[in-house]
């Protein structure tokens, strides 16, 4: 067993980022549990190149991200730049971050739960929103609603899951291949790229999963109660078929 588990470098090139992850259907969900003083203070975790962070910070909302990616973080002050936005960016682990200040909303999108492989490293990371969160402040999070058959079906050949061009230029076109660890919980999914029509490498995107009463525990025995769980951002009930774990939690 491989107990090496990483993301691939290029998975992280901010501008291959970008062009794959256009899509904003969770920015209305995050957007409707934001405090109405805008006064308040927000933090996002794994904020990535700011693909949330700057429209909550374009309503007028103090809002700082941190991230552990030193490309992405610095795409996302050039994207603030350009929008004339003043936003504090922060480098760091999210297991490990203290920062002075606490905070009335804090929030974990897009799945990168599912990049802290190991439980002690998600107790840190709750420990570390425990810390920050201001009493009676919310903490929000999404991740998949693992899908077992779905993952036994792809692990079969190779699926194509991208084909874009970036804004520098390159035609970026992806295929996938999972192949599940049982003993770990890992998702191992290789990420085939090929640029400009020829083969260039083999990312790893490796995710550990989360299963619903698994989830539910860890977040109750962290001290965290779970004000709503949705199913999709549109804030439909949790149910078997769902694709998404979104919880709200105090």
């Amino acid at each position: 067993m491989n107990d090496s588990y990483k993301v691939g470098d290029l998975i992280y090139d901010a501008n291959i980022y970008d062009g794959m992850n256009t899509n904003l259907a969770d920015l209305e969900f995050y957007k409707r549990w934001l405090p109405k003083n805008k006064d308040a203070r927000i933090l996002e975790l794994c904020c990535g190149t700011g693909r949330l962070t700057l429209p909550i910070a374009k309503d007028g909302y103090d809002i700082t991200g941190v991230d552990f990616t030193p490309s992405m973080l610095e795409q996302a002050t050039a994207k603030a730049s350009k929008e004339g936005l003043e936003i504090e960016f922060i480098e760091a682990d999210i297991r490990t971050l203290h920062l002075p200040e606490k905070y009335d909303l804090i929030f974990i999108p897009f799945n990168s739960i599912h990049h802290l492989y190991k439980n002690k490293d998600l107790f840190k990371a709750f420990t570390v929103v425990k810390n920050h969160l201001k009493k009676g402040g919310l903490f929000l999070l999404d991740c998949f609603n693992p899908n077992i058959q779905y993952i036994v079906e792809a692990e079969k050949d190779h699926t194509q899951i991208a084909e874009y061009t970036t804004n520098d230029g390159r035609e970026v076109l992806i295929k996938q291949q999972m192949c599940y660890e049982n003993k770990t919980q890992i998702n191992r999914i290789e990420w085939h790229y090929y640029i400009n029509g020829e083969f260039n490498s083999i990312q790893n995107l490796d995710m550990r999963l989360f299963f619903p009463q698994e989830l539910d525990s860890y977040l109750t025995w962290n001290d965290f109660n779970i004000i709503h769980k949705f199913g999709s951002f549109n804030e439909e009930a949790f149910t078997d078929t769902s694709e998404k774990q979104i919880f709200v939690c105090q």
